[in-house]
């Protein structure tokens, strides 16, 4: 299994943590039955963190002006929304919630420049409630397609979820083989959409990121 960069600043610091709690118990209990058990849990422990980081192989490509799941997770939001922060109309929101089980590599969806990027402290709710999306701790970021479209990706910290990691800035190119950013332990993603867009999703559907199509940008008649 392929870990991702982001797991090489976690493991060993909780590798590091777990091994000297185990041998503190150690010296003060011996061949204890709580050494024994706070053994199998700090392996289990170390399992499912290691396992978080996993990176699995995945074949991106997408057809011009599809938009690619940013994330995989599950759709909890599909509908009109007043977007406040930069387009300041009415978009197309369609939101994906991270489980602590998902992969939570975030996947550029679509090639273009970045035009705008900005990281937004807040609060750390449950990511699935709709007032996430503004109150929470947050980074927002615009892609201008090729021709011209725009659409904004926000990644949303939730009540595990501390830490967003964004690794590509305005200004930059991207394409479908970038990695947009990753977030820690449980979290949102929500893409707003042109009005003119179709969507292809439908609530409660399982995403792939970088896989499943979210939805085509059609160019205004």
């Amino acid at each position: 299994m392929k870990l991702h960069k982001e797991g090489f600043k976690i493991i060993p610091l909780v590798l590091a943590i777990v091994a000297v709690i185990n041998l503190f118990v150690f010296i003060f209990t011996g061949k204890s039955l709580l050494f024994f058990v706070l053994l199998v849990a700090s392996t289990a422990l170390m399992g499912m963190v290691t396992w978080f980081f996993r990176d699995p192989e995945t074949r991106k490509s997408a057809q011009p002006n599809q938009v690619l799941s940013v994330s995989d997770g599950v759709i909890v939001v599909i509908e009109p929304t007043l977007e406040r922060e930069y387009f300041h109309d009415e978009r197309i929101q369609v939101s994906t919630f991270m489980s602590a089980t998902n992969v939570h590599i975030n996947h550029v969806p679509i090639e273009g420049e970045i035009v705008y990027q900005k990281h937004h402290k807040g609060r750390f709710m449950p990511a699935y409630i709709a007032k996430s999306s503004e109150e929470n701790e947050r980074c927002t970021t615009v892609i201008r397609t090729p021709g011209g479209e725009e659409i904004l990706i926000r990644q949303i910290a939730g009540i595990m979820a501390r830490r967003i990691v964004t690794y590509k800035k305005t200004g930059e190119k991207v394409s479908l083989a970038d990695e947009l950013g990753f977030i820690r332990f449980g979290s949102r993603v929500d893409v707003f959409f042109p009005k003119t867009a179709s969507i292809h999703v439908e609530m409660n559907q399982k995403m792939r990121g970088g896989v499943t199509v979210l939805g085509t940008l059609n160019q205004p008649k």
